[in-house]
């Protein structure tokens, strides 16, 4: 998949989310986004790439064995752990974008997880 679709793709599942889960705080959530607005959101979204592409292989490597016990569902713990990291990075950059707790996290990332799929799905053509 082409870096920029993905880029864009993450952009759109990080505003879906703070749409839908309360706790996730986005400053243009709920009102129609300015430009600076889809600035931060297209910082959020590389951030949040970036920390997918390096930090999140080496933790899913690193918690495989419990992710096996768990059949799979520890991935979500490890996607919302990578969403509160991008949190905390937004923050420290005093971007608008906060995630409240861990719960919000969770449910953050299984709105992510279910946004990018089927964006994924929509955009992407097998040729």
């Amino acid at each position: 998949m082409h870096p920029f679709m993905r880029w864009f793709i993450n952009a759109v599942a990080l505003f879906v989310a703070a749409l839908i889960v309360p706790k996730i705080r986005f400053s243009a959530s709920g009102t129609t986004p300015g430009l600076n607005e889809w600035v931060t959101l297209a910082v959020v979204a590389l951030i949040f790439g970036v920390i997918n592409v390096t930090i999140r292989p080496i933790v899913v490597f690193l918690t495989l064995p419990l992710t096996i016990v768990t059949l799979g569902l520890f991935i979500f713990v490890v996607n919302a752990l990578m969403l509160m990291l991008t949190s905390r990075i937004a923050r420290a950059l005093d971007l608008g974008f906060r995630v409240e707790d861990f719960g919000a996290a969770l449910l953050g990332a299984l709105v992510i997880s279910v946004v990018s799929f089927v964006l994924s799905r929509f955009f992407i053509r097998d040729s």
